[in-house]
């Protein structure tokens, strides 16, 4: 598999058309707060997305709820811990 993660201009667009705060992008991507976000999106403290997270994001994006369950029921079934917080 060959990746290249997308460019901080491209993370900002993507932020742009979800219409989501650093801090709700934090969330949907797995990091800490909306400060690390904004790492991904700098050009001077820049940091590449890595491929799990962009997937892990994409996979909120574009799985239905139910598709979702199943993923971390199964994440729980090897033995995982997963609570979701649900607005």
């Amino acid at each position: 598999m060959n990746y290249t993660p997308p460019t901080p201009e491209e993370l900002l667009k993507l932020k742009s058309e979800l219409g989501k705060s650093s801090t709700e992008m934090a969330e949907l991507f797995g990091v800490s707060t909306g400060r690390q976000w904004r790492k991904y999106t700098s050009s001077t403290e820049q940091r590449d997305m890595g491929m799990h997270m962009l997937f892990f994001a994409v996979a909120q994006l574009e799985l239905d709820p139910e598709a979702m369950e199943r993923v971390f029921a199964r994440m729980r079934a090897i033995g995982a811990t997963v609570e979701i917080d649900k607005p």
